[in-house]
């Protein structure tokens, strides 16, 4: 009866697609999240995802725009993380997971400025894929870090 009632708010919903995304899709997905958290994506975010994507997956530019419009439509059609996070738990190393957090801060950042509900959703995904406050902190400064030598760089 237990395994019943964790399976009926475990499983995924069918009316939210048939198959779950790829791990690539899904780590996408969390930075599109990321990227709308404020109310709007922009141009700068977009980019930015497109420009992770491309380097963290070595894929070509193709493959980058399909990742990132299968992880756009993804991320409309669930209203939960749960489907995501799980794959990217299950589908990446430590270490990997903790380079997703850096990557969605970078996406954060990407707008000159940190939203809360920003901040409160990289908490929440931390958690689900398991990274720990301390690696999630140091992603965020990497991140910061990052950023700021672009701007100068720029």
């Amino acid at each position: 009866m237990l395994k019943k009632l964790i399976d009926l708010f475990v499983t995924e919903n069918p009316a939210e697609g048939s198959a779950p995304p790829d791990k690539e899709v899904a780590a996408a997905a969390l930075m599109v999240e990321a990227a709308l958290m404020d109310g709007q994506m922009d141009s700068d975010e977009e980019q930015t995802i497109r420009r992770l994507l491309q380097a963290h997956f070595d894929l070509s530019p193709a493959d980058c725009a399909l990742i990132f419009k299968q992880a756009k439509e993804a991320q409309a059609d669930t209203n939960h993380l749960l489907r995501f996070t799980r794959l990217v738990k299950d589908h990446f190393t430590p270490e990997e997971r903790i380079d997703i957090m850096q990557m969605l801060w970078q996406v954060a950042y990407a707008d000159g400025e940190i939203h809360h509900y920003e901040s409160n959703l990289m908490r929440r995904i931390a958690g689900l894929i398991y990274v720990s406050d301390r690696d999630n902190g140091q992603a965020r400064k990497r991140a910061a870090n990052a950023l700021s030598t672009a701007d100068d760089a720029s």
